[in-house]
């Protein structure tokens, strides 16, 4: 699930600059969203949590390329991933 209209057009915009990547990315993300790896891992700091419709949540990131990434939300209650950024670029917050 898209947790801002931010990410659901941040997600068009990673699916358009890779395609492939971004199938991977989705299909880890929904089968083992704590998997961790190069590529996927919680977030730190102030970025490790986040809140989704009134409920904190542990915010994780996938890199999709070099510089492309999701950001998510696991929702263990709701046994749902909440899409919160997708950024074809490197994300300035992490810099």
């Amino acid at each position: 699930r898209f947790a801002t209209s931010d990410s659901v057009s941040g997600w068009e915009k990673v699916c358009a600059a890779a395609p492939a990547n971004a199938r991977t990315a989705w299909d880890r993300i929904t089968s083992d969203p704590r998997h961790r790896d190069d590529r996927q891992h919680p977030l730190r700091g102030s970025l490790g949590t986040r809140t989704v419709n009134g409920v904190e949540m542990e915010q994780w990131q996938y890199e999709v390329t070099s510089g492309g990434r999701l950001w998510y939300c696991i929702d263990d209650k709701r046994r749902t991933i909440w899409l919160t950024d997708a950024m074809p670029g490197h994300p300035k917050a992490t810099e």
